[in-house]
């Protein structure tokens, strides 16, 4: 499986981006997928993830209220929905497809990183 994430920038305290994220290859396989970040300096983190069939998300306590992550199996495409941005939000946004087992996602493939940064 490949992903390919875009749909990062720059943007200000208190707006809003999408960041999109397409699988190709073996699609057909029926993976959880999620977002993780990565701050300059900081360790990787969970954002958020859903399950295969979209009926299930989770999200970290810092996004919540504020991000979504719909995605659409037609289209082989996870997004994630950031609302009310805010500067600690800045971070390089990773998505992955994986497992998902109460809450946690672990990653089978990960897609490249695509830089968001919020100005305030």
């Amino acid at each position: 499986v490949q992903l390919q994430a875009s749909g990062g920038g720059l943007v200000q305290a208190g707006g809003s981006l999408r960041l999109s994220c397409a699988a190709s290859g073996r699609t057909s396989s029926r993976y959880a997928m999620g977002w993780f970040r990565q701050a300059p300096g900081k360790g990787r983190e969970f954002v958020a993830a859903i399950s295969w069939s979209g009926g299930t998300t989770y999200y970290a306590d810092s996004v919540k209220g504020r991000f979504t992550i719909p995605r659409d199996n037609a289209e082989n495409t996870v997004y994630l929905q950031m609302n009310s941005l805010k500067p600690e939000d800045t971070a390089v946004y990773y998505c992955a497809a994986g497992s998902l087992r109460v809450g946690v996602l672990t990653p089978a493939y990960w897609g490249q990183g695509t830089q968001v940064t919020v100005s305030s």
